[in-house]
């Protein structure tokens, strides 16, 4: 199942809004006869290419057994039923990472092997799987997109000197991991603030023909940025600006969109944006931006998942720009509390994911 999951993560950023599998399948005998994972959207899921690498060696999997991270699906969808293709080829024995939240799934799949007298053990690994899933596991339960922030700090949570320098925090290694994050979500959002200060292209630069650009997204209350901006460049990527009004609106690119918000506190509403994007197709979201809008989102109880670069080094100055801003906190037992995933090395730097316990 581990391996499964390893074989999962390869499809990230490329199968969304459909979540990552991995499939392993084992002859009658035990040994292995093929390896999946869902490449992309609309194409075969982890299952199907589990059994075309076993069928491109000549290896019979008749009353072999199955491993898979996720439920097989039980209905048609823009592929045929996972759990129909398991039936067919003589399986008997399915073993499942968790089960998909999906209503058309949920179950239905397990229960239609079950019906079919095929062996079915579920929950390996449960927690790791539905991990793996985290987007779509937010997507399915509550018709939202997951909403992550991206920072890379000093030891004393500064993003930038009192200037505005910022360039670089954090090492090479640690930049390139950030990519590899912008790569695995659907769209990447950022103030309008950031846009002025570092006229950031907001591009997924990976090194590799795996890399592709997400979603551009732009909290620009009053239209302050401009249309000749490096965000706004015109790469085949949709770009989507939220604002309060449209009477400062610009000659943008074909490629712009604007999203007009009803104000909240003279701000872009911002769970009323969130709510639009996910109209759009858009289900994953990584926040780069200030502390003003980091904050933000976090006082709306917005944020599911926090991704800290940290440097080792301090700036030392309270004139120097945070991470978060804006809280008025007197007592300790008033802070937001968060819980650490993961903690990972890219010398110098660290990387610490959190998951938001609101």
């Amino acid at each position: 199942m581990k391996e499964c999951i390893e074989l999962a993560h390869r499809g990230e950023g490329f199968v969304s809004p459909n979540p990552l599998v991995g499939a392993i399948v084992l002859t009658k005998e035990g040994k292995l006869a093929g390896k999946g994972w869902h490449k992309k959207y609309g194409e075969p899921h982890a299952e199907v290419n589990a059994f075309k690498d076993a069928e491109k060696n000549n290896i019979d999997v008749s009353q072999g057994t199955i491993f898979v991270s996720l439920e097989p699906c039980s209905h048609y969808g823009k592929t045929p039923p996972c759990a129909d293709l398991i039936i067919k080829k003589g399986i008997k024995k399915v073993v499942i990472g968790c089960v998909d939240p999906n209503p058309k799934v949920d179950g239905g799949g397990i229960k239609k092997l079950k019906d079919a007298g095929i062996e079915v053990v579920q929950g390996i690994l449960e927690k790791e799987c539905k991990e793996l899933n985290e987007i779509f596991f937010k997507n399915q339960l509550e018709n939202k997109p997951f909403i992550a922030i991206k920072t890379a700090t000093t030891l004393d949570g500064k993003i930038a000197t009192k200037t505005g320098s910022s360039k670089w925090i954090t090492s090479q290694k640690a930049r390139e991991q950030a990519h590899c994050l912008r790569n695995k979500y659907d769209a990447i959002l950022t103030s309008s603030s950031t846009v002025l200060a570092d006229n950031p292209s907001m591009t997924c630069r990976l090194k590799n023909s795996l890399c592709r650009n997400p979603v551009r997204i732009i909290v620009d209350s009053n239209l302050k940025t401009q249309p000749n901006m490096n965000i706004f460049q015109n790469d085949g990527t949709k770009v989507y600006v939220a604002c309060l009004n449209e009477s400062a609106l610009h000659n943008y690119p074909d490629n712009v969109q604007i999203i007009k918000c009803p104000s909240k506190n003279e701000k872009v509403d911002l769970q009323y944006l969130l709510n639009e994007l996910y109209k759009t197709g858009i289900k994953s979201i990584l926040i780069e931006a200030g502390g003003i809008l980091n904050s933000a989102f976090f006082k709306e109880n917005l944020v599911d998942k926090v991704y800290q670069f940290v440097a080792p080094k301090i700036l030392g100055d309270n004139s120097a720009k945070a991470f978060v801003e804006g809280f008025d906190i007197e007592s300790i037992q008033e802070c937001l509390n968060l819980e650490i995933i993961s903690v990972k090395n890219f010398e110098p730097d660290i990387l610490i994911e959190y998951k938001s316990l609101n």
